[in-house]
């Protein structure tokens, strides 16, 4: 699957889009090494989305 970016957002905004979670945007940025040096996208980059992960993210140690 694929999703087309719109002017503005980061990474963390379209995997809440599309996951549900921000806390997905590793996944997300795993999928698309080319684009890691964005922070925040021009509208229309297109990204791969893979299948959300089975497993339940743990939050991560700043966030506990």
């Amino acid at each position: 699957m694929t999703y087309t970016t719109m002017q503005g957002q980061t990474w963390d905004q379209i995997a809440k889009e599309v996951y549900g979670n921000e806390l997905y945007a590793d996944v997300l940025m795993e999928a698309n090494p080319k684009q890691l040096d964005i922070f925040i996208f021009s509208a229309g980059t297109v990204l791969t989305v893979p299948e959300a992960p089975e497993e339940e993210k743990e939050l991560p140690l700043w966030r506990k």
